[in-house]
């Protein structure tokens, strides 16, 4: 898969990664380069291209995605007071694999 960090590094574990959250199918972890003070990504396990292109079979893990994100915004919130929670799409997207980013803070770049 082009362009895919996370089946092709992540998921493979050929790109150790600070784990926050582990199901059965979905990850949440650290971000390997934050952009933030705190960037936690939440993925499927499964290759999934992006939100607009889950298909029916794929509600189940949409729903075990959603309650992941909301168990780290809780521990980022609870930390830091706020977070924001976003994913991105088409020309947005750099990575062609569904992916949730629950952060906190300014950039740091």
């Amino acid at each position: 898969m082009l362009n895919d960090i996370y089946c092709n590094e992540i998921l493979n574990g050929r790109l150790p990664v600070n784990k926050v959250i582990e199901t059965e199918n979905v990850l949440a972890f650290h971000h390997t380069k934050p952009f933030y003070p705190v960037q936690i990504m939440v993925i499927p396990k499964k290759h999934i291209p992006s939100l607009i292109d889950m298909e029916e079979q794929d509600k189940n893990i949409l729903h075990e995605i959603l309650t992941v994100i909301q168990q780290v915004a809780a521990q980022v919130t609870a930390e830091y007071g706020a977070c924001c929670v976003e994913t991105y799409m088409g020309e947005y997207q750099t990575s062609r694999h569904l992916h949730w980013h629950v952060r906190y803070g300014e950039p740091l770049r």
